[in-house]
């Protein structure tokens, strides 16, 4: 389905070189306006150069940018020249747009520790301006991609009191997916008018939802970021229950992004919904829920089709929340394979036949008083995952 794209932005992709193979390794996003700006970051202590140099600009601005540029093949991280490779990066596009350097975002995704060869970038920077269309919003998703096997895209179309707003996304991301306060590489697009305090609170929130409450294989990349611009094209600003809207759109998008590459992990056969009920608080849910979906034992588990619900259990009981395991019932594809702590009586071959389904549904229930619930995304770990990874950079 053909996604409905935010007004007064435009989209180019071209292949710069860096990667092996001859496919679109640059993308590029500008807006015809200065927009409104928002990013979160990695909370790695290792940073590549452009998350440093983006949140430099993000400072510098007040929240303000026209441009996002990105590159996949090399994460420019943990090399000699990265920093002097994002800045001229950022500083040839902005001769080139005609705007700031401060309002240029570089990101970056691909192998760690390789030197990126700035001139590449340079010198395709002329071709990728030339190319800028606003329909071109799956060129530069599919150019960002890494060990993806499909690009990844959502959006939202809301009628506010005002009239019409549109919000459009895309993201990347198989593998070293374990967001804490940051992201994969997501870049969203808006035609509403917001100021940059909002959007940014706006953003925190959804990724609260989205991107936090998503994990692959538990290992958090060194160049995650997830940034929004907001144009104001549409000519409208959410204010009171429009800006509700706004917000809800946005995380619903995100939540759709986040998905998009649980369903995608690294050798991944099934996508994995985790929810986990009954919590004292979100924070308590959410951490069962990201300890059961990081639990190799419960990934493989699903990998097989095997109703191994002890593991699940287990899971849960290393989180590091206070939890009576004769209060809690678990069921996978909603047949109940543990009530009160001890086995159900179910099925075994119908369950391995349900498991073998593409998506997954585990649901942890704890009885009592808690009212807290958490949403949480992975897939499950084959050996495929093995394959690709022992072989990422060679």
């Amino acid at each position: 389905m053909r996604l409905k794209l935010p007004r007064g932005f435009r989209y180019a992709a071209v292949y710069a070189g860096i990667r092996k193979r001859k496919k679109n390794d640059l993308g590029l996003i500008v807006s015809d306006l200065p927009a409104a700006a928002a990013a979160v970051f990695t909370t790695n202590r290792v940073q590549a150069a452009p998350v440093r140099l983006a949140r430099r600009h993000l400072r510098e601005s007040g929240g303000v940018a026209r441009a996002i540029l990105a590159n996949a093949g090399n994460a420019n991280c943990a090399t000699r020249t990265g920093d002097r490779v994002a800045l001229a990066s950022c500083l040839a596009l902005a001769r080139r747009l005609k705007i700031p350097v401060r309002e240029v975002l570089p990101a970056s995704t691909g192998v760690i520790g390789v030197e990126l060869p700035g001139r590449l970038i340079l010198d395709a920077i002329p071709a990728l301006c030339a190319r800028l269309k606003h329909g071109r919003f799956a060129e530069v998703a599919r150019a960002i991609l890494t060990t993806d096997t499909t690009h990844k895209t959502a959006a939202a179309e809301m009628a506010l009191s005002g009239g019409t707003v549109r919000i459009a996304g895309m993201t990347k991301g198989a593998g070293m997916i374990h967001p804490r306060m940051a992201t994969t590489l997501a870049f969203l697009v808006t035609d509403a008018s917001l100021a940059p305090a909002a959007l940014r609170a706006m953003l925190r929130e959804a990724t609260e939802s989205s991107y936090h409450r998503l994990s692959v294989d538990g290992d958090t990349s060194t160049n995650d970021m997830a940034a929004i611009l907001a144009n104001g094209a549409s000519g409208i600003r959410p204010a009171g229950r429009d800006r509700t809207i706004f917000g809800e759109a946005l995380a619903k998008v995100m939540e759709e992004l986040a998905s998009q590459i649980a369903g995608d992990g690294e050798g991944a056969r099934k996508r994995i919904t985790i929810l986990v009920s009954g919590a004292r608080s979100v924070e308590d849910a959410a951490r069962m829920a990201r300890a059961i979906a990081n639990s190799p034992l419960v990934k493989t588990a699903i990998a097989g089709a095997d109703p191994n619900w002890g593991r699940i259990l287990s899971a849960a009981g290393s989180a590091g929340v206070a939890l009576d395991p004769s209060r809690v019932d678990i069921s996978l594809q909603n047949v109940t394979v543990c009530r009160g702590g001890l086995a159900a009586s179910f099925s075994e071959k119908e369950l391995k036949g349900k498991l073998a389904a593409r998506e997954c549904l585990i649901r942890f229930a704890i009885r009592g008083p808690g009212r807290a619930s958490a949403r949480f995304w992975t897939c499950d770990l084959t050996e495929d995952y093995i394959r690709i990874n022992a072989s990422y950079r060679t």
